[in-house]
């Protein structure tokens, strides 16, 4: 299986283009800190193409690094379908950048995406393209269709949004850009896991408080922060047999800074800070940035 963060920010970006604080603007000055965009993925077997992995704002410039499987005529797309974990605007808004598909486009993502999205954005996609819709159950593994790949959704926690587990053969990856729970299922998934990618949107739980932005916690926005008593980089640091790295950061997070207390204290917990091009090979390999 090949794996590459297409984006590893939260919604908004990374710098984000209203904000000014201490990150967003380390970020402009390109030292401390390097730019993101919004959070998605792509993933591949070793048999069959590239399938996108929720699809951003930013879709156009990152389905821009992908290599098509074929490049038959004129057209050819760098992707086979898209999968959704949830039918926030940061993950599905690329999908109508998406509408110059010569086909439908395959969407795979659990019926109450579909229900969320049937009279918005699948509506608009029916002037153009359209889709074509694969339902996915929880406790049910799907072939991704022309692929070597399976993927079976997982509770994350939030009403309406999920975790997927991509298997290829022996190999498996957990994703969870959005995880508002961290209990013992959660854990036992990531636990029988090769890589672990996973919700790093919040450092603390008062974050947005404390740089007076909203008065809203991490978990209201249904994010567990990574520090603090029930933090997340607690229990990862627990996990001994999957690689680990975070995705989906605020950019508020102080992780993003690349000098900070926050990323070594990261780092010392055996979990990896994802950038966009990141990529991984599973099974476990050496890691190759994007090309």
């Amino acid at each position: 299986m090949r794996v590459r963060v297409l984006g590893s920010a939260a919604g908004g970006g990374f710098p984000q283009w209203n904000c000014h604080c201490g990150t967003c603007e380390a970020a402009r000055e390109g030292v401390r800190a390097r730019p993101r965009t919004q959070s998605s993925l792509a993933v591949r077997g070793d048999e069959g193409p590239w399938f996108l992995v929720n699809a951003s704002p930013d879709a156009r410039q990152q389905l821009a690094t992908l290599t098509p499987a074929r490049t038959d005529g004129v057209r050819a797309p760098p992707v086979a379908g898209v999968l959704l974990t949830d039918a926030e605007i940061d993950h599905t808004a690329g999908l109508l950048l998406l509408r110059e598909s010569g086909a439908p486009i395959r969407v795979y993502g659990e019926a109450e995406v579909e229900r969320a999205l049937k009279d918005t954005l699948m509506r608009m996609l029916d002037r153009f393209c359209g889709v074509e819709w694969e339902t996915l159950q929880r406790g049910r593994a799907t072939p991704l269709h022309g692929s070597s790949l399976t993927v079976e959704p997982f509770d994350a926690g939030e009403e309406g949004a999920a975790g997927l587990v991509f298997r290829d053969g022996e190999s498996a990856l957990a994703y969870a850009p959005a995880l508002a729970r961290l209990d013992a299922a959660v854990l036992a998934t990531f636990a029988a896991s090769d890589l672990v990618l996973v919700d790093g949107t919040f450092w603390r739980e008062d974050e947005l408080a404390v740089l007076g932005i909203s008065t809203r916690t991490a978990h209201d926005m249904g994010h567990v922060p990574l520090s603090g008593i029930g933090g997340s980089l607690e229990a990862l640091a627990g996990l001994q047999g999957p690689r680990k790295a975070l995705v989906h950061i605020n950019n508020t997070n102080p992780i993003l800074l690349e000098d900070s207390p926050e990323r070594e204290a990261v780092v010392r917990a055996g979990v990896e800070v994802a950038y966009d091009g990141l990529e991984f090979h599973l099974p476990p390999s050496t890691l190759e940035p994007g090309t």
